[in-house]
């Protein structure tokens, strides 16, 4: 089974709200709520992945100082083998506009359990309520 390298992020405001987007039509697993993120490029870092991620999904600039490894999700889907570092942000340039057509929404972390997720994400609410 091939493995899929993502890297995410949660993105904490100064409320402690966590944004999520919205899978856009036509894309796989449409419609779910995730942390934003993606493929991580050959010859590239997760943390160089997510910089580049935000600034072409969000229009947002970060720096890999900024971005704390926080935990991980391991998950099998039907034709490949997810592995998804997510890091927590605290600190970015620019407002969060969606790129991509995705809708995007800040939640608190008790609420995380509200909206539908991709089954690798759903393991990594708790820890994010625990953490923050």
């Amino acid at each position: 089974m091939k493995v899929v390298l993502v890297s995410a992020v949660a993105l904490i405001d100064v409320d402690g709200r966590i944004l999520l987007a919205q899978r856009p039509e036509g894309k796989s697993m449409a419609g779910l709520w995730e942390f934003p993120g993606g493929k991580v490029e050959p010859g590239e870092t997760p943390e160089a992945a997510l910089v580049r991620e935000l600034e072409e999904e969000l229009g947002i600039n970060t720096w890999t100082s900024c971005l704390a490894p926080l935990t991980f999700a391991s998950h099998s889907y039907d034709d490949f083998h997810l592995l998804m570092p997510l890091f927590a942000c605290r600190k970015w340039e620019g407002t969060p506009v969606p790129q991509e057509n995705q809708a995007l929404k800040w939640v608190r972390a008790n609420d995380l359990r509200n909206y539908p997720m991709p089954a690798a994400d759903i393991p990594l609410i708790p820890i994010l309520r625990d953490w923050l």
